[in-house]
C-alpha cells in the first residue's frame, strides 16, 4: 500500500468510531486524512462517500461512488449507491444505468435478491424497460415464482406490442397462460391483441425502491384522524396538506384500474395544454414529494422546504404544496418566500384558516403591524364562521366586512397589536374549536338576544354600528318602494365605508329592483372581483352565481366562477360549471369550442382525482361533437376510451363497431364484436349478447358476418331451432341473389350444429355444388 500504512490505518479508525456515534462531519474528515495517504484506497472511498451521503453532500458522495465502481467493477455496492443518489438527485438515467449494473454485480454473486431488487428500482424509474423486465421474468420464473414472472412477461408484451411486434407480444401472452392457465390478466391481453387493442402500459411497482414507504404514509395519515380536537389550526392546516401530498404521491404510481384510466385519458385530451406531468418530470415530483415527505417525518425542515422547491420546478402545482412550503419558510425565518407560497394558498378551504393565521404572524414579525391585524382579523372570520350553522356562516362573515373596513383605517400601533395578540391567544391553541363555542356563547348570553353578532366584537369594540344603521334604513326603504331613496342612502354610505362589499352587493339588489339588470350584473362582476382579489373565493363565487342567474349566457362571469371553485377545491362544482358552459357553446352551434370546453373539464377531472365516472360523462359528449363533425377517426379513439373505462356499455360498443364499419374496416368491426362477446362471456352475461346483435342485424342486414355471429351465438346458449331459423333465412337469401359461395358457407355452419334433418341439408349442398 502507498504511503504510510500506520497514519491510514490510524485515521481510518478514527473515522470508523466517528461515524459510529453518527457524528460525519468528524468521520468525513478523518477518511479525507486517511485518502491522502492513499487516494486509491477503495475501501476509505466507500467510508468518506457514506459519510458525505448522510451530511447531505450528494453531489461529492455520487462522485466518490464513481470512482469507487471504476476501481472496483465487480463491486456491485458503489454502483447501487449511485442509483440510489442519482434517484434523489432525479438523475434518471444515471439511476437506471447504476441500478442495472448493480443488479448484473449482484447476480454474478448469486446474490438473486439483491439483483431483483435493483431491476425492480429500474423498473420502477422506467416503466418501459425491455431488460429489466426481461432479467425480472426469466428470474421469477426459474424461481418458481409464476405469478410475478407473469406481471413481467405481460408489462413486456405490451412493449413489443407498441414497438410494432404484436405476434411476439402474443407469444409472451401465451406463455403467461402455460405458467398461470386461469390468470385473468393474461387471458385479458389475448383478448385485447386478438382485437388489435393495446395492452395497458406498463407501470411502476407499488413502493420498492421508492423515496417513501407505505408505512411512512399511514403514519401521516393517523393524525389527521385526531386533527378536529387536538391541533391548532395551523397543525391542523399542515397535517392536511402532508396527507393530500402523500396520496398525490401514490396516484402517481398507483397501480389500481381507476387509475390506469385516467393515465389513459391523455391521448384524448392531447394538445390542450398541460394536461398532466411528462414522464420524465412526474418520476422527479414523485421523487421530491417523496424526499420532502421524508424530511419532515425525520424534522429536518431545511431539506423538506428544498425538495418541494425542486417539486414545483418540476411542475407541480397544488395548494397543499403551497401551504407545506410556506409553512417551512416561516418556521425558517425565510418570510418572504413563505409570504408568497401562502398568498396562493389561502384561497383553499383546507388551508385558509391557517394560511391567514401564519401571514398575521410573518407580519407581525417584520414590523407590519396594521397589515397583521387585518390578516388575523381574516382569520378569525373563518374561524367563526366554521363555528356556526352553513345557514349562519354566509352572514357572520357579511358581519366582518364593516369592522376590517374599520380595522383598514386603524393607525394605533397598539390597538392593532392588542387585536393580533387576542387573536393569537384565541386560535393558536388545540382546543380553538371549543374555545370560540365557548366565546360565543357567553356573548350570546351577555346580549340576551338571538341575533347573530361576530367575535371580533368583543375583541374590537369597534365603532363600526353605523354602517350596519345604514343598511337597515336601506333595507326600510326599499321595502316601502322608495329606491332612489334606498339608493341615495346606499351612496351616503358609501362615502364611510367604501370598500364594505356586502354595501355594493346590496346597490347592486337595488338596481335589479329597479329593473337596471344590466347595471346590477356590472356592479355584481366588480364585487366579485373585489372579493376574489381579497382571497375571499367564498363570496365571490356566491356573488358570481347570481350573476349567473341573471344572465346564464354570461361566459365570462361562469369562467370566472369555474376559477374561484377550482381554487376553493370545489372541483365537482367546477366540473358541473364547464359541462354547464360547454352545454352553452352547444346550443349556441359553437361546436368547437363546446369541444375545447369539454376537453378542459376532462383535465380537471385527471388533475383533481375527481370521480372517475365524469370521464365517461365528458367523453361521450366529445364523441357526439367529432360525429357531427363527421371526425370519425377522432370519434373513434374518444369511443375507444370509453370503452376501456367502461367495458359493459353496449351502447358504446355499437357505435365503435359503426365506426369501424363507415371507415371500411371491416375486420376491426368483427373483432370489436368478438372482443365484446368474450367480455360478456366472461362475465357471465352470454345472454346479453343476443339482443345487442340482433340490433345490429336489424340495422345491417347485407352484412352477413353478423347474422352468422348471432346464429352462432344463439346455438351456444341452446336455442339451436333459432340458430338454424337465422341461418335457413340467410342460405335462401343468398341462393336466391346467386351467391352461392356465400350460400355454401352458411350451410356448413348449419351442418356443424347436426341438426336433426342434417342429411337434407347435405343433399342441398350437393345439389348447389353440381
Amino acid at each position: 500500500m502507498p504511503g504510510r500504512e500506520e497514519v491510514f490505518q490510524k485515521a481510518m479508525n478514527e473515522g470508523h468510531s466517528a461515524a459510529w456515534d453518527q457524528d460525519w462531519k468528524k468521520a468525513a474528515a478523518a477518511y479525507r486524512k486517511a485518502l491522502q495517504e492513499s487516494p486509491d484506497q477503495p475501501k476509505a472511498l466507500n467510508s468518506l462517500a457514506l459519510a458525505l451521503y448522510q451530511l447531505g453532500e450528494f453531489d461529492e458522495s455520487l462522485r466518490l461512488y464513481q470512482q469507487v465502481a471504476r476501481l472496483s467493477p465487480n463491486d456491485p455496492a458503489p454502483f447501487e449507491k449511485i442509483a440510489q443518489i442519482s434517484e434523489r438527485l432525479g438523475n434518471l438515467n444515471e439511476a437506471v444505468e447504476g441500478a442495472m449494473k448493480a443488479a448484473d454485480a449482484f447476480l454474478n454473486q448469486r446474490d438473486v435478491n439483491k439483483a431483483l431488487e435493483n431491476w425492480v428500482r429500474v423498473t420502477t424509474l422506467d416503466p418501459d424497460h425491455v431488460m429489466a423486465h426481461t432479467r425480472l421474468a426469466m428470474v421469477h420464473e426459474r424461481l418458481g415464482q409464476n405469478p410475478q414472472a407473469v406481471t413481467e412477461y405481460l408489462a413486456l408484451a405490451s412493449i413489443l406490442q407498441r414497438s410494432g411486434k404484436p405476434d411476439k407480444a402474443m407469444e409472451l401472452a401465451n406463455k403467461c397462460l402455460q405458467l398461470v392457465p386461469e390468470n385473468a390478466e393474461a387471458k385479458q391481453a389475448q383478448t385485447l391483441l386478438r382485437s388489435s387493442q393495446l395492452l395497458p402500459k406498463p407501470v411502476r411497482p407499488r413502493g420498492g425502491t421508492g423515496p417513501i414507504s407505505m408505512a411512512k404514509v399511514k403514519q401521516l395519515e393517523e393524525p389527521t384522524r385526531r386533527a378536529a380536537s387536538g391541533l391548532d389550526p395551523v397543525a391542523e392546516a399542515r397535517q392536511k396538506a402532508l396527507t393530500k401530498l402523500a396520496e398525490v404521491l401514490f396516484d402517481y404510481s398507483d397501480e389500481s384500474p381507476f387509475a390506469q384510466e385516467r393515465r389513459g385519458l391523455s391521448a384524448i385530451v392531447k394538445g390542450t395544454g398541460q394536461l398532466s406531468l411528462q414522464q420524465s418530470e412526474q418520476t422527479k415530483v414523485v421523487l421530491h414529494l417523496g424526499q420532502a415527505i421524508d424530511a419532515q417525518t425525520k424534522n429536518q425542515e431545511s431539506t423538506a422546504a428544498e425538495e418541494l422547491d425542486h417539486a414545483l420546478e418540476a411542475g407541480f402545482n397544488h395548494p397543499a404544496l403551497y401551504f407545506n412550503l410556506g409553512y417551512l419558510r416561516a418556521k425558517s425565518d425565510r418570510l418572504e418566500s413563505a409570504v408568497r407560497s401562502l398568498t396562493r394558498s389561502v384561497k383553499h378551504i383546507d388551508y385558509g384558516l391557517g394560511s391567514r393565521l401564519l401571514l398575521g404572524e410573518i407580519y407581525f414579525k417584520k414590523g407590519q403591524i396594521k397589515s397583521a391585524a387585518i390578516e388575523y382579523l381574516e382569520a378569525l372570520k373563518l374561524a367563526d364562521s366554521m363555528t356556526v350553522s352553513e345557514e349562519q356562516a354566509d352572514e357572520i362573515r357579511q358581519l366582518y366586512e364593516p369592522l376590517i373596513e374599520a380595522q383598514q383605517n386603524q393607525n394605533d400601533d397598539s390597538s392593532n397589536r392588542r387585536l393580533c395578540d387576542n387573536v393569537s391567544k384565541l386560535l393558536i391553541r388545540a382546543d380553538w374549536r371549543d374555545q370560540v363555542y365557548r366565546t360565543r356563547e357567553q356573548l350570546r348570553k351577555a346580549q340576551d338576544s338571538s341575533m347573530l353578532t361576530p367575535l371580533a366584537e368583543v375583541i374590537l369594540q369597534a365603532q363600526s354600528s353605523s354602517v350596519i344603521e345604514s343598511i337597515n334604513r336601506i333595507h326600510q326603504l326599499a321595502r316601502s318602494g322608495s329606491l332612489r331613496s334606498a339608493m341615495d342612502e346606499a351612496y351616503e354610505a358609501v362615502h364611510y365605508a367604501p370598500t364594505y362589499l356586502p354595501l355594493h352587493s346590496l346597490m347592486g339588489d337595488l338596481l335589479i329592483q329597479d329593473g337596471r339588470v344590466s347595471d346590477a350584473i356590472a356592479k355584481f362582476a366588480v364585487v366579485a372581483h373585489a372579493y376574489s382579489v381579497r382571497g375571499e373565493v367564498a363570496q365571490a363565487t356566491k356573488i358570481l352565481r347570481r350573476v349567473i342567474q341573471l344572465a346564464p349566457m354570461d361566459l365570462s362571469a361562469r369562467t370566472r366562477l369555474i376559477d374561484q371553485l377550482v381554487a376553493r377545491g370545489q372541483v365537482d362544482d367546477a366540473i358541473k360549471e364547464y359541462l354547464e358552459l360547454a352545454d352553452i357553446y352547444y346550443r349556441l352551434a359553437e361546436l368547437d369550442m363546446a369541444r375545447k370546453t369539454y376537453t378542459t373539464a376532462l383535465r380537471l377531472v385527471q388533475q383533481a382525482n375527481a370521480d372517475h365516472a365524469w370521464n365517461v360523462h365528458i367523453l361521450q359528449r366529445m364523441a357526439d361533437i367529432d360525429m357531427q363533425h363527421l371526425d370519425w377517426k377522432q370519434a373513434l379513439r374518444v369511443y375507444e376510451q370509453i370503452r376501456t373505462l367502461q367495458p359493459n356499455d353496449q351502447a358504446t360498443r355499437k357505435q365503435l363497431v359503426e365506426l369501424y364499419l363507415r371507415m371500411g374496416q371491416q375486420p376491426r368491426a368483427m373483432a370489436e364484436l368478438e372482443g365484446f362477446m368474450s367480455y360478456l362471456d366472461s362475465n357471465g352475461k352470454a345472454a346479453d349478447s343476443i339482443p345487442f346483435l340482433e340490433d345490429l342485424v336489424k340495422d345491417h342486414e347485407d352484412e352477413l358476418l353478423f347474422r352468422r355471429l348471432l346464429a352462432d351465438r344463439l346455438n351456444r346458449l341452446g336455442r339451436q331451432d333459432e340458430a338454424i331459423s337465422q341461418l335457413d333465412a340467410l342460405g335462401e337469401s343468398l341462393l336466391q341473389s346467386g351467391r352461392k359461395k356465400e350460400a355454401v358457407e352458411v350451410i356448413n355452419q348449419i351442418l356443424l350444429m347436426n341438426p336433426p334433418n342434417v342429411e337434407d341439408y347435405r343433399q342441398l349442398l350437393a345439389q348447389i355444388s353440381m
